[in-house]
């Protein structure tokens, strides 16, 4: 995959070179971080770009959301990319460990994100007003994602959850009435609940 562009047009996601050039900027800076501060497990190129695609997949199916909460963005997946595929949307990342809330930090102003907000801290102890789509990827099962931001959400409040196979037993212990679709690709489960 050592065309990013390539794969993102076969994916049908859109984005400008404005947002590309962004996009590769970030892998340059991911690659050169994760070296010395083991961020994430995508350890080349071809790793992140794979990452990539997978966080901003969603853009083909969701409704563009004024505001986004990432919950645990950890190296930037997917609330740092999602950032980049909406620069209109304000977007909050709520990581609480040191070295990755300072490196999404450093990424937000070396791309010049005006829409990023890194909050390093805990979604629990975090408080804002409600927001447009709460995302998360790889935290905790999807009862207690919704729990844990029960507080930043209102009745308009869209999920995007980023899941493995384990999204259907999850399914079984939450409230029935919820309106979702889970999108498959590969190996991922796109979990959107809409509101």
């Amino acid at each position: 995959m050592n065309n990013l562009k390539q794969h993102l047009e076969i994916e049908k996601i859109n984005i400008n070179n404005q947002q590309l050039q962004q996009l590769e900027s970030y892998s340059n800076l991911l690659e050169e971080w994760n070296k010395i501060h083991n961020l994430t497990g995508a350890k080349n190129r071809n790793e992140v770009y794979i990452n990539i695609i997978d966080s901003l997949y969603p853009t083909t199916f969701i409704t563009p959301p004024a505001s986004i909460l990432d919950v645990g963005t950890g190296a930037g997946f997917p609330g740092m990319l999602l950032a980049i595929a909406y620069p209109k949307s304000k977007t909050v990342l709520c990581e609480p460990r040191n070295k990755r809330a300072s490196f999404l930090k450093y990424v937000a102003m070396e791309l010049n994100l005006e829409n990023v907000i890194v909050a390093k801290k805990r979604v629990e102890d975090y408080s804002d007003k409600p927001f447009d789509l709460i995302s998360s990827r790889a935290v905790t099962n999807t009862k207690m994602l919704l729990t844990l931001t029960h507080h930043l959400k209102n009745s308009a409040t869209k999920y995007l959850f980023y899941k493995g196979e384990q999204v259907f037993s999850e399914l079984e212990s939450v409230d029935s009435s919820i309106d979702y679709d889970i999108i498959q690709k590969n190996q991922r489960n796109y979990l959107y609940i809409k509101g």
